[in-house]
């Protein structure tokens, strides 16, 4: 199983895995450290309450609302009308049957369409995971350097050991390196 963030990180530490292992965690820590920087250079500089990816995804939804009509039940129960069809928004439970306003946290249309007819701000409908400060915070975590080596304190025991590679055979199903260059 992969994910985005581990073939990221795979993708950009291409060159430092041939490295010892202190360099390539070296490596590691100063590329994390670059993007905890950045990222929280980003996220302090903006102006709006929402992230960037998420402040855009709820204007979206702003746009897509423009042609329904808003029906009040009660207080918190609306029906909203949409090229005929008819969707129910609680806002007391922040939640829609099209099921985007429980799934990605934020308004869908549906419910923009009944925060704007009461005059709400939609961003007070996002949840906090999404919102500046909270991801300002995700950045806080100080990435530390490792030590350098003439400071460690190796204990001669350990300093004589000798480590070898694991024993292991390439299953016969993986293609060599070269064979792999043949077919690009």
């Amino acid at each position: 199983m992969t994910s985005n963030i581990a073939e990221s990180i795979n993708a950009a530490l291409v060159l430092a895995r041939e490295l010892p292992i202190y360099d390539f965690l070296e490596e590691v820590r100063k590329m994390f450290g670059r993007w905890n920087c950045s990222n929280r250079k980003e996220a302090t500089q903006t102006y709006k309450t929402l992230g960037k990816k998420y402040q855009e995804m709820l204007e979206l939804n702003e746009t897509m609302c423009t042609r329904m009509t808003v029906v009040p039940s009660t207080e918190f129960l609306h029906t909203v009308n949409d090229g005929g069809r008819n969707y129910t928004v609680c806002l007391l439970e922040r939640k829609c049957v099209c099921g985007r306003f429980q799934i990605d946290k934020l308004p869908c249309p549906h419910a923009w369409d009944v925060l704007k007819s009461k005059f709400l701000m939609p961003e007070e409908y996002c949840s906090s995971y999404y919102k500046s400060s909270t991801i300002v915070m995700t950045y806080d975590v100080p990435v530390y350097p490792l030590p350098d080596k003439n400071d460690w304190n190796i204990p001669e025991y350990v300093a004589e050991e000798v480590v070898l590679p694991p024993k292991w055979k390439r299953p016969p199903w993986k293609a060599k390196e070269g064979a792999r260059q043949k077919f690009k």
